[in-house]
């Protein structure tokens, strides 16, 4: 549990930090609210953000008891915070999932979250500093990219409690938990149906910079999954340019439309907005939904990206909105762990496309998704 008792001196620490960065204008929302505001529009000033769609608090939710950040600070109040990665918090995929984490969160514990986007890479430091200087309890950050920042503001403030999304910690850190996933079993899993199921033996990935492990652990898992479920098939897949991996929708859709055009029956896109410019390209394509498919990821995208729903078969799940409110949760009751915290995965339901998939598929997939659960399969995918 935050220790509030130190937080004067925290306070304190950090509004030097603070000074040091650009002012920002920020809006408030109280816990139900889905959004606040923003994230610095260059790389030393913050502007405001797009707001991010409401969600509503359950009916038996706890009342909200902490309506702002001006006292975060106070035994009573509970303040929860989350930066993106450069991305939009409405992405569709992870920025989104974690931060419906916080809001569930907020929900059941009366408290308040707010998020700050991150436009430049510069900024994650400063950024994290708009939520120490006020005393936040817990700041989530989002992201592979954003690990290094998070240990530095983790011990440069050890009162607040940090979840680093997709963050594994080599090094544990009492007040920062790395929330990870096995990708490549969600990447198998999606794989293996998509071997099953291609008519034409080519299938393709559109996929984020492989310099992200998880993302690489995806591709690679998917890759491995169609081979165990058909050796004969060919799986082509892109990776893009380190630089604006998540954010490039055109892109995106530009490889997914190559790939159709050289036979690509099966096509998985995994990358925030650039994984989704694929799936919504996909889903324009002649026969979609009948003899062209789509995969998604992170979420369940038949309900994120409903342009998609003509073509998507499933998706390959991470638990982030889950993982994220369990531990947002934990350091509530004072039980938050350090280290690294698994993570779920899965696949998605097959919504429309439910009477394409055989049930001898089904089963098979079933199958192997439980023996990725059991320990009786093994990916094989290594990042060494």
């Amino acid at each position: 549990m935050h220790r509030k008792l130190l937080a004067a001196g925290v306070i304190a620490a950090a509004l030097v930090l603070a000074s040091c960065s650009s002012s920002t204008d920020e809006a408030a929302t109280d816990s139900t609210a889905a959004a606040s505001e923003a994230a610095p529009a260059e790389s030393t000033e913050a502007a405001p953000a797009e707001e991010a769609p409401a969600e509503e608090a359950p009916a038996d939710a706890a009342p909200a008891l902490t309506t702002d950040d001006s006292n975060c600070a106070a035994p009573e109040n509970f303040c929860i915070g989350l930066v993106t990665d450069t991305g939009k918090v409405d992405d569709k995929s992870f920025n989104q999932s974690a931060w419906e984490g916080a809001q569930e969160a907020a929900n059941v514990t009366g408290g308040f979250a707010k998020f700050i986007e991150t436009t430049d890479p510069k900024d994650y430091l400063n950024n994290i500093a708009q939520f120490t200087s006020k005393a936040y309890d817990v700041i989530v950050t989002v992201g592979f990219l954003m690990g290094e920042a998070s240990i530095e503001a983790a011990k440069a403030n050890p009162t607040t409690n940090f979840v680093g999304v997709d963050q594994f910690q080599g090094e544990a850190i009492p007040n920062l938990t790395g929330l990870v996933f096995p990708e490549d079993k969600a990447g198998y899993a999606a794989g293996y149906l998509a071997g099953l199921m291609t008519k034409t033996n080519k299938l393709g990935a559109v996929l984020g910079t492989d310099t992200v492990p998880p993302v690489k652990l995806f591709g690679e898992g998917y890759k491995a999954g169609v081979l165990a479920a058909n050796p004969e098939a060919d799986v082509t897949i892109v990776y893009h340019e380190p630089n604006n991996a998540f954010n490039d929708p055109e892109w995106g859709a530009a490889e997914a439309k190559k790939q159709l055009s050289q036979g690509a029956d099966i096509i998985f896109g995994a990358g925030g907005n650039t994984g989704n410019g694929a799936l919504i390209e996909i889903a324009k394509a002649p026969g979609a939904g009948e003899t062209i498919f789509c995969i998604g990821v992170d979420t369940d995208q038949f309900f994120t990206v409903p342009q998609a729903q003509k073509c998507l078969l499933t998706s390959a799940e991470k638990k982030l909105k889950q993982g994220t409110a369990d531990l947002i949760l934990a350091a509530k009751d004072g039980a938050f762990p350090g280290g690294n915290f698994l993570g779920n995965t899965g696949l998605a339901p097959y919504h429309n496309t439910e009477a394409v998939v055989p049930d001898d598929v089904k089963s098979q997939v079933d199958a192997v998704i439980a023996g990725l659960a059991d320990g009786s399969i093994e990916t094989g995918v290594t990042l060494g």
